[in-house]
């Protein structure tokens, strides 16, 4: 059944995730808790958001987020970069060290694309390609996030 299988991919790309996490605490390289490193995915997935942009998209109050956002600042996985229009105005944007934290994610999704790419035709993986967008733009509304372009970036 589609749910099932859905399911249990969506499952093993948050499992294979926690492994890595939970490999780097043993080896003393994970710095990020866990709230931290989800506030970390969300200010990936939205581009560069203000501070107040977060907390709306986290549901958390401004000065909720602005205490998760100067901790993530100290340990140097996001910046703050102010506005050239406000210069009241900050936005965040997460630094190479988190880049480097997050590719044990995107390394093995990357991983399974290519796995999908050669053990399915062209025309079946243009056609999950489809699917996908139908997804992520039509039913996933609840999520409003900018669209990572054909580019990767």
């Amino acid at each position: 059944m589609l749910k099932y299988a859905f399911f249990n991919v969506y499952t093993k790309f948050k499992l294979h995730f926690y492994q890595e996490i939970f490999q780097r605490f043993q080896s003393r390289e994970a710095s990020l808790t866990t709230v931290e490193t989800f506030c970390m995915e969300s200010i990936q997935a939205l581009g560069t958001p203000t501070v107040n942009e977060f907390a709306t998209f986290m549901r958390i109050s401004p000065p909720n987020a602005a205490y998760k956002v100067n901790s993530l600042v100290k340990k140097g996985y996001i910046e703050k970069i102010q506005s050239p229009e406000d210069r009241r105005e900050y936005h965040l944007r997460v630094t190479q060290k988190y880049v480097d934290y997050y590719d044990i994610s995107t390394a093995y999704m990357l991983e399974v694309m290519d796995r999908i790419s050669r053990r399915f035709p062209p025309a079946d993986c243009a056609k999950l390609e489809e699917m996908l967008t139908i997804i992520s733009r039509e039913l996933m509304p609840e999520v409003d996030i900018p669209e990572i372009a054909a580019s990767g970036k």
